[in-house]
């Protein structure tokens, strides 16, 4: 055994996978635990069930410190800090949903030496509630803290290792103390606060980003407007340290869980406390419309999409992901499908987890195959291998010649040598 702390993890998703074998890497021996049987089963056979970059790598290093169970038992009766990371999808209401959060809540078992440490995304206020029900169960002794994750998927590992910062939000006693001592070999900013702070820090931190898309995004269409460019605006703008340059990237739009769910979460949230949250209202509304500006360009260009062949290069809500929740595909592709055109989509990675969500669309090989007979090629995920490919070969297999660029990533010099039509977002 490890000098390290152990630790639990309840649920073995993208939070939980990531945090379990960034904590084993560590040193840390750590007892997993999900409801899905199968997902266990796969885990412990040393089948990674998630695409994550280098995750692989990790787990099969670190295997011998990770347990996987369907069972809470060995978990409470190994550690005494139980990071729970389970999901908190939207509810139609826009509210989390906070179901599997108070499952574990339940079953966690009465103890004063344990504390629950949320990963989970959870609206602000939870922690308090959670400290409630706990009592009401005879179990207030439980410590509780509030530790959100800042993972970018396709770079959680590195997240993981390099945080921007380490948020800890606590009631100032040994569980706090426990988790400041299990990140500090990371070395990062520490922000040690209140429960509710900790939980709105996350939620601000995301709506803020999400913000800066649908900012530059509407920037981009009134560049379209007037003749601008928007890669060069928002050069311009990023240089200026109080701005910066992340995000400022436009595009069709932001996917993803976390976006989606948690802007909506907090305007929900707001709204819930008697606040009309109105810049996330607009946040919210552009970024749906972005989606579908692509469509009004596509229209232009065909002159209607009735009987028309569109090709998707990349469904995934963003690169080295399988993840397809909240991905600008599944919008655009409903939208061209209830125009009358035929989709055909390649994927180099989600294709498994996109076929079930996009029943409809032919999926094909390569974007090569994807792109053959296609009146008109939409970018839809950057994967780099689209960057790198043989637009002369691609000018050759398609019928059309219009490749609309949804996340400004290609060289239209390149396209137009190859005989090609390049449509941008925002872009001359």
């Amino acid at each position: 055994m490890s000098d390290r702390e152990p630790i639990a993890v309840i649920g073995a998703g993208y939070v939980g996978l990531v945090t379990a074998a960034g904590f084993a890497e560590l040193g840390s021996d750590v007892w997993c635990v999900d409801i899905d049987a199968d997902r266990i089963a796969r885990l412990q056979a040393g089948e990674v069930p998630i695409y994550e970059p280098g995750l692989n790598d990790v787990l099969a290093a670190v295997g011998d410190r990770l347990h996987f169970s369907t069972e809470l038992g060995p978990a409470v009766d190994h550690a005494r800090l139980l990071f729970v990371a389970v999901g908190t999808p939207a509810t139609y209401s826009g509210d989390a949903d906070l179901t599997s959060v108070y499952e574990v809540v339940e079953a966690v078992p009465a103890s004063d030496r344990h504390a629950l440490v949320m990963k989970s995304t959870v609206p602000c206020g939870t922690g308090a509630a959670i400290k409630r029900q706990l009592a009401s169960q005879g179990k207030g002794d439980i410590a509780y803290v509030s530790c959100p994750e800042f993972l970018k998927e396709g770079t959680a590992l590195a997240d993981f290792r390099k945080p921007d910062r380490v948020v800890v939000g606590d009631d100032g006693d040994w569980a706090g103390d426990a988790v400041v001592d299990l990140y500090a070999p990371l070395d990062a900013p520490l922000v040690r606060t209140d429960t509710s702070s900790a939980e709105m820090i996350k939620l601000a931190s995301n709506a803020f980003l999400a913000t800066k898309i649908s900012f530059i995004n509407e920037i981009a269409n009134v560049c379209e407007e007037t003749g601008a460019d928007v890669l060069e605006v928002a050069k311009g703008m990023g240089l200026d340290e109080r701005i910066g340059p992340a995000f400022l990237r436009a595009g069709i739009g932001y996917g993803g869980s976390c976006f989606t769910k948690d802007v909506s979460a907090l305007k929900q949230l707001a709204g819930n406390t008697g606040y009309h949250f109105q810049l996330l209202n607009s946040v919210i509304e552009v970024n749906e419309l972005q989606k579908r500006r692509v469509t009004n360009k596509l229209e232009h260009h065909l002159d209607g999409l009735v009987g028309k062949s569109i090709a998707m290069l990349g469904v995934a809500f963003k690169p080295d992901t399988d993840d397809m929740r909240g991905a600008s595909s599944l919008v655009l592709a409903a939208r061209l499908q209830a125009e009358g055109a035929k989709v055909r989509a390649y994927d180099p990675i989600a294709e498994t987890e996109a076929r079930p969500l996009m029943p409809e669309v032919e999926f094909a090989s390569s974007a090569i195959e994807a792109v053959s007979g296609a009146d008109a090629v939409v970018l839809v995920t950057e994967w780099p291998e689209f960057s790198q490919l043989d637009w002369s070969k691609v000018a050759e297999a398609m019928a059309g010649k219009l490749i609309v660029d949804g996340r400004n990533v290609l060289d239209p010099k390149a396209l137009a040598a190859a005989g090609l039509t390049y449509e941008g977002i925002g872009r001359r």
